[in-house]
């Protein structure tokens, strides 16, 4: 199982980005997916999640600014971020509960994609 993350890179203060994550291998469900960042010298926190039925949490750093979203049938998580912030400059991490075939059993595990960097500047 892998989680490849993509769509980051350099926008001004104000502006937009998506990013992206897709889920591939032997994928026998996904549960919740979310999206995490760190900072520099900050531990990593959780930035949106989503679970399976479409309920979302943001960061209150966030909310109104980020709309988290999935497609199920791509086994994809994306990130809409908006107005962004010089603080919302960071690696960004997605993270998925999978179920999935690992050789010949069935496991459900936490799997994180490889980040994505996202850096606000002018």
């Amino acid at each position: 199982v892998q989680l490849q993350a993509s769509g980051g890179g350099l926008v001004q203060p104000g502006g937009s980005l998506r990013v992206s994550c897709a889920a591939s291998g032997r994928i026998v469900s996904i549960g919740d997916m979310g999206w995490y960042r760190q900072a520099p010298g900050k531990q990593r926190e959780l930035v949106a999640r989503i679970s399976t039925g479409g309920t979302t949490i943001y960061a209150d750093s966030v909310k109104g600014r980020f709309t988290i979203s999935r497609d199920t049938a791509k086994n994809t998580v994306y990130l809409q971020m908006n107005s962004l912030k010089p603080e919302d400059a960071a690696v960004y991490y997605c993270n998925a509960q999978i179920v999935a075939w690992i050789g010949t059993l069935v496991r459900g595990g936490d799997y994180w994609g490889q980040g994505t960097q996202v850096t606000v500047s002018s």
